[in-house]
């Protein structure tokens, strides 16, 4: 599927990074794995889950590893997005390794996000704001970014820069970057060729996506909360009940 394809999406499934181990989560997560941590109501993966849902996307692999029983179990109730499980119970593999052990089940492109993704919408939804500028000639990875005005619970110095034309480069050590990764991406599998085996990080793939020019951002026009800790679970809450 193109970008032209069904609703102005760009594929029709997404890869749902949910295998780690939640340690900043801790000790919600002593006893759950991080995606069934429970905001606002319902766990941290049903709010990823039902964005897809909501926006057309009809199929999702999820990793799992970390008490993955108990996050298969609750998934695989779904009833949408068709949800396929990518096993990594043996070896946690990383970013980069779980999307090489799910390739298979995955088309080209494909949407990515973390599981612990919690946002609100700007005018468009965040994969079509993505479907809207990809280009698989010019492309391997789409990232979308956040501005520091627009994220929530989030006190880092940010992670990239970005030039007019959506290419995107990484902060420098001792500096501010206007533009932070919110963990969602669509993916051409040009990023996945000639991979290392085992476990490793997807900033390998984006470091040589980079080196070649091929690795690109877009602008997200809603708002997006980082919920790395238990402390950032109420001010979350908060700010969803008034948006």
């Amino acid at each position: 599927m193109t970008a032209k394809g069904k609703a102005g999406l760009a594929s029709d499934t997404a890869m749902v990074m949910a295998a780690g181990l939640g340690k900043r989560m801790r000790p919600l997560t002593a006893t759950m794995p991080k995606p069934l941590v429970r905001v606002a109501g319902k766990p941290l993966i049903d709010h990823a889950l039902d964005r897809l849902a909501e926006c057309g996307i009809a199929r999702a692999v999820v990793n799992v590893h970390y008490l993955a029983d108990a996050l298969e179990a609750h998934v695989l109730e779904r009833e949408a997005p068709g949800v396929t499980i990518s096993d990594e119970r043996e070896v946690l593999l990383e970013t980069g390794g779980g999307l090489i052990k799910a390739q298979d089940l995955l088309p080209d492109p494909f949407f990515c996000l973390n599981a612990d993704n919690i946002w609100l919408e700007g005018p468009r939804d965040a994969f079509r704001d993505l479907s809207a500028r990809w280009d698989p000639e010019r492309m391997d990875a789409l990232l979308l970014l956040v501005s520091h005005r627009s994220a929530a619970n989030f006190s880092g110095l940010g992670d990239f820069h970005m030039d007019p034309h959506g290419r995107i480069s990484r902060r420098q050590p001792g500096r501010v970057a206007p533009f932070i990764y919110t963990g969602i991406q669509l993916i051409g599998k040009r990023l996945l060729r000639d991979a290392p085996e085992g476990k490793f990080s997807t900033n390998i793939l984006w470091n040589r996506a980079l080196d070649e020019g091929r690795l690109y951002g877009v602008a997200f026009t809603g708002r997006w909360f980082e919920v790395g800790t238990p402390d950032a679970i109420r001010p979350t809450e908060d700010a969803l009940a008034r948006g």
